[in-house]
């Protein structure tokens, strides 16, 4: 019999198993559009595919007959493995295989089935010390409340903070953590018989991952230098994207979410041909706007005519920014525009700002990233137009 505490101990497991098998759908269809694009397609693929994969996995269940509480920590163990490492090794995959994406929704297939199968095993381990309206109302309870943990944290502190690889390597070691603990905690329901050797391979796969969230760092070099071609000398991933600079023979690489945005050997033809034509129109202008460019090379540009008295940059990322000031070589090559007296900085979304502010100017300069999503795409709507 399980005792009464140790049956609140395992509502915990409940919202720790939840917010794992949240997280790992949130991370496949992050790291889909990161690396494929089209953010509405692959994310609506990897949410069908997963959901489908925990039907499968829930339907798999009703296989295992006996040994219900060994079978639980066996899938919690793979689950650690190949949901904590499934981001790594899709990253370094990527470059290096040409059925990428039959590899990614095979990994979101596997790692949905297992978490199908993780709620029906728990539920069956309880149904004999609840009643039954109890067990299904707390159980559920505690899943749903676990999915918004994970869709809370997976913005605001986990990708901005640990990015995509440490943030499955962490919820790896959850469930590690978990089977680890359920050796204990499902002590009556184990036989003695192979309980050692159970606990040695969760510490085995805990170490794993402990290794694993060590190397993040190295590993996301490696991945992105082989996708991107180049050696990374700069990388931060904020709430909005994944910023990361190369370097190579020719000069320094801006890459947005795994996109080129400039060269630094020619980023003059664009940024020229983007300033200087509407600035010649404006012969007087003395209040230019710049929507995007938070690179700072469009203001450089903007800056070389002295009749302009001020430059208000909206940007909505303050990582961008920051890189802009503070990695030299890219301040070097902006002039330090963004230091400026003239230039004003404002972080806010260019659509929210336009549409809710009232103040006039004589030029406005529009550099924001390709539309690959509906957020960047509003920003090319006639609507947006219209307001400004």
């Amino acid at each position: 019999m399980i005792h009464r505490a140790p049956l609140h101990l395992l509502y915990l497991n409940v919202l720790v198993i939840a917010t794992c098998g949240l997280i790992y759908e949130l991370l496949a269809g992050t790291l889909a559009s990161y690396l494929l694009g089209d953010s509405v397609t692959q994310f609506s693929l990897i949410i069908g595919v997963y959901l489908s994969a925990l039907g499968f996995g829930a339907w798999l269940s009703q296989y295992v007959t006996s040994k219900l509480a060994r079978v639980f920590i066996e899938v919690e163990l793979a689950l650690a493995l190949l949901g904590g490492f499934s981001t790594p090794l899709l990253f370094l995959a990527f470059p290096m295989i040409e059925w990428f994406q039959w590899l990614l929704f095979g990994s979101v297939i596997v790692i949905g089935t297992l978490v199908g199968l993780e709620l029906p095993l728990l539920m069956r381990i309880l149904k004999e010390h609840l009643e039954f309206e109890e067990l299904i109302s707390r159980v559920l309870a505690f899943d749903y409340l676990g999915a918004l943990f994970a869709s809370l944290l997976f913005p605001i502190f986990l990708v901005p903070k640990l990015g995509l690889n440490r943030t499955a390597i962490v919820f790896g070691l959850l469930n590690a953590l978990v089977g680890l603990w359920g050796t204990y905690l499902l002590r009556p329901l184990l036989a003695k018989k192979g309980l050692d050797g159970l606990r040695g391979r969760a510490f085995l796969v805990i170490g794993l991952l402990i290794v694993g969230f060590i190397k993040a760092d190295s590993i996301t070099s490696i991945a992105e230098e082989n996708t991107l071609g180049g050696r990374i000398v700069y990388a931060d991933t904020s709430p909005y994207q994944r910023i990361a600079v190369t370097r190579n023979d020719k000069g320094f690489q801006l890459y947005l979410n795994g996109h080129l945005q400039f060269n630094s050997v020619d980023e003059y033809r664009y940024h020229e041909a983007l300033v200087h034509p509407v600035m010649s129109v404006c012969e007087d202008a003395r209040r230019v706007l710049v929507l995007g460019g938070g690179d700072g090379l469009a203001v450089r540009e903007i800056l070389r005519y002295d009749h302009v008295e001020s430059v208000t940059l909206v940007d909505l990322d303050p990582a961008m920014t920051r890189l802009a000031t503070q990695f030299e070589p890219l301040a070097e090559l902006n002039g330090r525009a963004l230091e400026m007296n003239r230039v004003t900085v404002v972080h806010r979304d260019a659509f929210l700002w336009v549409g809710e502010g009232d103040e006039q100017f004589d030029a406005v300069v529009i550099d924001f990233p390709d539309p690959g999503n509906y957020s960047i795409g509003k920003l090319y709507s006639s609507r947006f137009y219209s307001m400004l």
